[in-house]
């Protein structure tokens, strides 16, 4: 069955990574809905340490600790070509090899945005990382896994991606 449409659409902006459209429903209800091209988010494995970035988040106004992201805004770019070129410029480590863990949708209630999620693994030496205001920080994965589940960690791909890898290992694991 499908799912129900509005009655009518306004775009009220138009950025360089999003849109903001008004939908009108049946019934009255009204609707601002942010459109987002997606993007894509990796736990980088360095043999039992993952790469994470700590970078500013001006909508929060402070410093996250997050795996390495970015939004597919490169027209034709694959989602496995976005991650790679976002650990490179974001870490400077070169992805030798990527495996999809799922992809999650952000925030539903309004915004379609959906982030691929992904295990990449890479290996020393970094070449230097491409993005300015960012730090490189590499910690056991264990700890990483802790950190999302402590709240050190917060930001939702992050803990997503984290949990998830570490439940893949925990079955991969399991006799």
């Amino acid at each position: 069955m499908p799912a129900p449409g509005p009655e009518s659409v306004e775009r009220v902006f138009d950025g360089t990574r999003i849109s903001v459209e008004v939908e009108h429903w049946p019934g009255g209800a009204r609707r601002e809905i942010v459109r987002h091209p997606g993007a894509t988010a990796a736990v980088v494995r360095l043999g039992d340490r993952v790469v994470l970035v700590r970078q500013l988040r001006e909508a929060v106004r402070r410093v996250l600790l997050e795996v390495p992201a970015g939004t597919r805004d490169v027209p034709g770019e694959s989602p496995e070509e976005t991650i790679r070129r976002e650990i490179r410029e974001e870490t400077g480590y070169l992805a030798t090899r990527l495996e999809q863990l799922g992809s999650i949708l952000t925030t539903p209630g309004f915004t379609d945005e959906r982030i691929e999620l992904y295990v990449a693994w890479v290996e020393d030496p970094p070449g230097p990382p491409e993005e300015e205001g960012i730090e490189v920080a590499v910690v056991p994965f264990a700890e990483a896994v802790a950190m999302a589940e402590d709240g050190r960690i917060e930001d939702a791909k992050s803990v997503a991606a984290l949990l998830l890898l570490a439940r893949r290992t925990e079955a991969d694991a399991a006799p």
